[in-house]
């Protein structure tokens, strides 16, 4: 089986949309994100500053909009079962990809769910991380700092969300015990209890958006902690509460696991996912859509998978 793996907020390359930029599937998508950012996404990330793509809005915005244009120049090939789900913000790509919403709706309800979260935020609110230090010895760390734990990944990786001088404190005390830290270019403490207040009206407008069932042919996953979605109005508590309570990632990529996945193409943007789902299970053949140089080799690739 074959699973699709939808990004999360990161670092976003000026060359994003590249692969796609020229395909008239991804067209629609362009569109549909062209109205939310006030320009076309291709040129809105060439044209802005690593600081402008790195806010809260415009991040989440360009984030699915490249999964969503890669996905629809690759959709005419997925016939058989195909598993899909998302890390943070890629779950609302997911949830279009497995069928409950269109893509326009997927980008609108981005858009709320962004906003939401900005409103909801402390303004100084940062991520980092630490890999290498196991949860015991984070825990007492978190506590003094004021931290949380906001996504569990495989090979003891969390990322760690709270006041961005605590989170700095959090790296600098973990590098001298050999762990590799950093700050994230998310300046918001997503995933955490500090953005509360925006879970329920995240759910009002989930409850009251234009969806469908799940697709024949996709299987879905949360990506908070792999849990199968079979329908929208089941789920869309658990989507809305992710913006505030820690996303269990390695649980996910053990699900897509167990359900017998071999093949796994990570959509972006970057590579991060596919290399964390090739490390923890290495007997898969894990790729991610930044890696072709055409869309004609991608979909070759999906053809033979």
């Amino acid at each position: 089986m074959l699973a699709l793996l939808c990004g999360g907020q990161g670092t976003l390359s000026c060359n994003i949309f590249d692969l796609v930029a020229d395909e008239p599937a991804a067209e629609p998508i362009f569109a549909a994100a062209t109205t939310l950012l006030g320009a076309d996404p291709r040129e809105f990330i060439r044209r802005r500053s690593a600081d402008e793509l790195c806010a809260n809005h415009p991040s989440q915005i360009l984030t699915v909009t490249s999964t969503l244009a890669i996905h629809a120049c690759i959709a005419d090939l997925l016939t058989e079962q195909t598993a899909v789900t998302g890390y943070s913000v890629g779950e609302m790509a997911a949830w279009s990809i497995a069928g409950i919403w269109t893509a326009d709706e997927a980008l609108r309800l981005t858009d709320i769910r962004a906003r939401l979260m900005q409103d909801a935020a402390v303004l100084d609110g940062r991520l980092g991380y630490v890999r290498g230090l196991n949860r015991a010895k984070l825990e007492p760390l978190l506590t003094t700092h004021r931290c949380e734990i906001a996504i569990r990944n495989p090979d003891l990786l969390y990322v760690i969300g709270g006041p961005e001088e605590e989170v700095i404190a959090i790296c600098d005390e973990t590098a001298k015990e050999g762990a590799r830290t950093g700050l994230l270019t998310v300046k918001i403490a997503s995933h955490t209890t500090r953005l509360v207040r925006a879970c329920k009206p995240l759910q009002h407008a989930l409850d009251a958006s234009r969806h469908a069932a799940v697709a024949s042919g996709r299987v879905l996953l949360a990506g908070g902690d792999g849990e199968r979605i079979f329908a929208a109005q089941d789920a869309t508590t658990k989507l809305a509460n992710q913006v505030a309570h820690p996303i269990d990632w390695a649980a996910t990529l053990e699900a897509l696991a167990e359900l017998g996945v071999t093949h796994v193409l990570d959509l972006g943007p970057g590579h991060a996912l596919a290399e964390m789902m090739r490390a923890s299970h290495p007997f898969m053949r894990c790729y991610a859509a930044g890696g072709f140089r055409t869309t004609a080799g991608l979909r070759k690739w999906i053809a033979a998978a």
